[in-house]
């Protein structure tokens, strides 16, 4: 059913510029120490943090406000299990058939293989989906710019886990179909991207990677 808004003030505080540029450069500096982690502990995690980073999640803006997005929570280990080998079948074949040469000694760098152990260590995977469309009054309704709409929803549901203290990896096994199989989801939705929550293993090792400088991804007219 198509909802009809009402018009409200905007609740908008504005901010000395001194305020400004010190949040931004906070914020700058605290999302810039965020890196994905590959090595968990099995430490757990209240599930109202999980909820509450997933709400956050779903602040982003979406096409014609149709939040377009499904987060599925997995905390039982035997599902997790199930994800593991059916995500680790896939990335062996990936590695082994699919991928290019190009790429994979793109990825030595990172030290990544098809091993997955963290999806059965962490106490909570979120595995975000697609709404390519909606049922409506017996009818299929379509979503717009979805890929973009959760792709926005999954970037701030990353920075939420990050500021609430937790680390995540970006996990897309390709194909991804087991994962709406697994999950018994309906035929409106695809699996998008598979996100590990948790605490970093006490040993955890990051590659020392950098970031582009601002005059490599910034261009003023």
């Amino acid at each position: 059913m198509a909802h009809s808004y009402n018009f409200v003030p905007l609740n908008f505080k504005a901010l000395e510029e001194a305020e400004m540029l010190k949040r931004s450069e906070e914020f700058y500096q605290h999302l810039n120490n965020r890196r994905s982690v590959r090595e968990f502990s099995s430490k757990p995690v209240p599930m109202e943090i999980i909820e509450n980073v997933i709400k956050t999640g779903g602040t982003a803006p979406s096409g014609a406000n149709h939040q377009p997005w499904t987060f599925c929570v997995v905390s039982d280990p035997e599902i997790k299990k199930e994800i593991r080998i059916a995500a680790e079948k896939e990335e062996k074949e990936s590695y082994e058939n699919r991928m290019s040469e190009r790429w994979k000694k793109d990825l030595e760098p990172l030290g990544t293989d098809w091993n997955k152990p963290f999806i059965e260590i962490v106490p909570h995977i979120i595995v975000v989906f697609k709404r390519v469309y909606e049922h409506r009054e017996g009818a299929k309704h379509n979503n717009y710019y979805v890929n973009e709409s959760v792709g926005l929803a999954s970037g701030m549901l990353i920075s939420a886990i990050h500021n609430a203290g937790l680390a995540t990896l970006t996990h897309t096994p390709s194909p991804m179909n087991f994962l709406h199989k697994i999950l018994n989801r309906p035929d409106n939705e695809r699996a998008f991207l598979l996100l590990p929550v948790g605490y970093p293993a006490d040993d955890c090792e990051v590659p020392e990677i950098y970031r582009k400088d601002l005059g490599d991804i910034m261009v003023k007219y």
